[in-house]
């Protein structure tokens, strides 16, 4: 397989400052109301533009690095606003999805690029579905990875029954996930930023289908996971745009882990009845992470699906 290598470390400057796509991580100023705040983005590979919106709200965009994607995309991940070393709002109640579309909107007018993919995981979905509705001509070809159209209560409580469907599985063996279903339900915004790092490391082996058969090939990755809490305070009502979805127009890839507890093939279900033109791809053998746990499956389909969209020549050698 051409793609096991690790993601190599991107210099903290980029290569040319002058140039928005050189690779490295880039730092531009927001204005968001009254105030400028700073936004890092990170360039890797090369070929055409694929935006990439880590997941959350409040994830370090690390752990979506996707480096066989790079063999064959210039990608672009943005470092949400509210995290690393990205500015924060004054009000923490304005992490909303229309503020992080605000925000991408400024890295893709910075990059001066007319057209490009966007991928979005996760509550990054939520920020991509919002983006691509209101901006439908710059977006070549949409990647919505394990997320869903809607967040609303029932969406929360099926997350909360497949979290304690999880632990039943496992507490026998893995006595410290008797307490997961409650941790999920933690008030984020009451912690700060380590406490709720301690939080998500603490989750993260139901966000994979087989954490502990992999463990010391996961357990790395766990331990560099960041969560900040301040994004969590944001107030708007629950995400809902399924009865946008006929509107979204650009081609999209729904794609999600057969074992997602969170957003699984449920949502995708959704997402992909609801839009015109969309493929659906549902992997085996993985959760929330499909990038970490099936990356040679997981890059295959993201590049076989934007070659049938014309956006890459043609799909990775594997």
């Amino acid at each position: 397989m051409k793609h096991t290598h690790r993601p190599g470390v991107l210099p903290r400057t980029p290569e040319d400052p002058s140039a928005p796509l050189s690779p490295g991580t880039h730092t531009i100023t927001v204005p968001h109301g009254h105030a400028r705040v700073e936004l890092r983005y990170h360039v890797a590979g090369s070929g055409p533009v694929c935006l990439a919106h880590s997941g959350g709200p409040g994830i370090g965009w690390e752990y979506l690095r996707m480096p066989g994607l790079e063999d064959s995309l210039t990608m672009v991940y943005v470092e949400p606003v509210g995290t690393g070393d990205s500015g924060r709002l004054p009000d923490p109640r304005d992490y909303t999805v229309a503020t992080y579309a605000h925000f991408l909107h400024a890295v893709v007018q910075h990059l001066n690029v007319p057209r490009f993919a966007l991928l979005g995981h996760s509550h990054g979905g939520f920020v991509a579905q919002r983006y691509a509705l209101d901006h439908p001509a710059q977006v070549t070809a949409l990647v919505l990875y394990d997320t869903s159209p809607v967040a609303d209560e029932e969406f929360w409580s099926a997350a909360v029954t497949a979290m304690e469907r999880f632990v039943k599985r496992h507490v026998e063996d893995h006595p410290e996930v008797a307490d997961y279903a409650a941790t999920l339900t933690t008030r984020l915004g009451l912690l700060d930023d380590d406490g709720a790092t301690a939080v998500l490391r603490t989750l993260m082996p139901a966000y994979l289908y087989d954490y502990w058969g992999r463990e010391a090939e996961f357990a790395p990755a766990r331990r560099t996971l960041r969560m900040y809490a301040a994004p969590s305070l944001g107030e708007e009502p629950p995400f809902d745009v399924r009865d946008e979805l006929p509107l979204l127009t650009p081609p999209a890839l729904v794609l999600a882990g057969r074992h997602d507890f969170i957003c699984g093939p449920r949502w995708a279900a959704l997402l992909h009845e609801g839009l015109d033109n969309t493929e659906l791809a549902i992997l085996e053998e993985a959760g929330h992470l499909v990038h970490l746990e099936q990356p040679a499956r997981f890059d295959a389909s993201v590049l076989s699906f934007l070659h049938a969209q014309g956006v890459v020549r043609g799909p990775r050698n594997s």
